[in-house]
C-alpha cells in the first residue's frame, strides 16, 4: 500500500513540475512571431488612436512586430467574434471600446461570450463622455436643458452615431434618469452626427471628450455637462452631469485591452506588465492625455470587474428603453 500511494505522489508531483515547467517555458520563450491587436473599429476612430499610440512600445518591449488590425462591423462585434476563436496563444488580442460590454444587451445571438470567452488584460483608459448642443438652443446648463425638455417633450431632436451605440444609451439614460423625453435620430457615424448637430439639423449629442473639444473651443458647439464622475482635465470648467443636477449620471467611455479566454496565466501576466510599463511612460502619458483620455493600466482582475459591471448597468438600459442596434 505505501509502495502505491509513493507511486501516486510521484505521478502527482511529475505532473505538477510539467505543468509549472510549461508555463515557465512559455513565459521565457513568448513571443516569437508579430502580434495581431485586433481593433473591432474603423482606423481614426478613438480605440485604433489608442491602440496605436500603444502598439510600438509593445513592439519594443517584446522584441516582436505588435500590429493593429481593423476588423469593422456590427458594432464591433465582427472582430470581437474574430478574436475570441481565435487560438489561445497570446498572439491574437483585442484592443476594444466600451460597446463591448453594451453588445452583450444589444444583440441577443451573438457569436461569442463576452465574459466566458475573453480574458481581461488591463482597462487602458477612460475618456469622459460630454454633452453638447447647438448654441442655437436656448439653454446654457443641464437644468436649462431638463426644463425645456419637459416644456416641450419629444421636440428636443439628439444625434447618435446608432442605433444601440454608446451615444444613444448615454441619452437615453440621461432621459430616464431627468424625467425627461427627447426624440433619437441615428446617423452612420461620429461625423455625420457632428455635422448635423453643427448644422442645427439637431439639438444635441453625447460624444467623447476627443470628438467634442475642437468644436467646442471654437464655439460651433456648446459643453453643458461631462458624463464622468469627475471633472475632465482638458476641459476644466465644464461641470459633470452629476454635479449640475442629476445625481449619479455616470457615462463614461473605456479602452481596454483583451486576449482570448485560454491564455496561459504567464501570458496575460507579461501582456499586462508591459502595457501598464507602456503607459507610465511620459510620451504615451502625454498622447492619450491630448485625446482627452486617461490612462489607467488596471489589474485583469478589475478591468474584469468593471466589464461585469457595465453590461448589468446597460442591460438595465436597453430593457428599459428597448434599444436595439442597427
Amino acid at each position: 500500500m505505501k509502495n502505491k500511494l509513493a507511486a501516486v505522489f510521484i505521478v502527482i508531483a511529475t505532473a505538477t513540475a510539467l505543468v509549472q515547467g510549461i508555463g515557465a517555458a512559455t513565459a521565457q520563450t513568448y513571443p516569437v512571431k508579430p502580434i495581431r491587436v485586433v481593433v473591432p473599429f474603423p482606423a481614426g476612430g478613438g480605440i485604433d488612436t489608442v491602440a496605436r499610440i500603444l502598439t510600438p512600445k509593445l513592439t519594443e518591449s517584446l522584441g516582436q512586430p505588435a500590429v493593429v488590425d481593423n476588423r469593422v462591423g456590427a458594432s464591433g462585434t465582427i472582430g470581437t467574434e474574430a478574436v475570441s476563436k481565435a487560438p489561445p496563444d497570446g498572439y491574437t488580442l483585442l484592443a476594444t471600446f466600451a460597446s463591448h460590454a453594451q453588445n452583450a444587451s444589444l444583440y441577443p445571438k451573438l457569436g461569442y461570450d463576452t465574459v466566458k470567452d475573453f480574458a481581461p488584460i488591463t482597462l487602458i483608459a477612460t475618456v469622459p463622455n460630454i454633452l453638447v448642443v447647438n448654441p442655437s438652443l436656448p439653454v446654457k446648463t443641464v437644468k436649462d436643458l431638463i426644463a425645456l425638455a419637459k416644456k416641450h417633450p419629444g421636440e428636443i431632436l439628439y444625434a447618435s452615431i446608432g442605433n444601440g451605440t454608446p451615444a444613444h444609451l448615454s441619452a437615453e439614460l440621461f432621459n430616464s434618469m431627468a424625467g425627461i423625453r427627447m426624440t433619437h435620430i441615428a446617423y452612420k457615424g461620429a461625423a455625420p452626427s457632428i455635422v448635423a448637430l453643427i448644422s442645427g439639423e439637431t439639438q444635441l449629442t453625447f460624444t467623447t471628450v476627443l470628438v467634442a473639444m475642437p468644436h467646442v473651443k471654437s464655439g460651433r458647439l456648446r459643453a453643458l455637462g461631462v458624463a464622468s464622475l469627475k471633472r475632465a482635465a482638458v476641459l476644466p470648467d465644464i461641470p459633470t452631469i452629476d454635479e449640475a443636477g442629476v445625481r449619479g449620471y455616470e457615462s463614461n467611455a473605456w479602452y481596454g485591452l483583451l486576449a482570448p479566454a485560454k491564455t496561459p496565466r504567464a501570458i496575460i501576466e507579461q501582456l499586462h506588465r508591459e502595457t501598464v510599463k507602456a503607459l507610465q511612460l511620459a510620451d504615451v502619458r502625454d498622447n492619450l492625455k491630448a485625446q482627452g483620455a486617461e490612462p489607467v493600466g488596471s489589474t485583469p482582475r478589475d478591468f474584469a470587474t468593471l466589464i461585469n459591471a457595465e453590461i448589468e448597468k446597460w442591460r438595465k438600459v436597453v430593457v428599459a428603453t428597448g434599444a436595439k442596434a442597427d
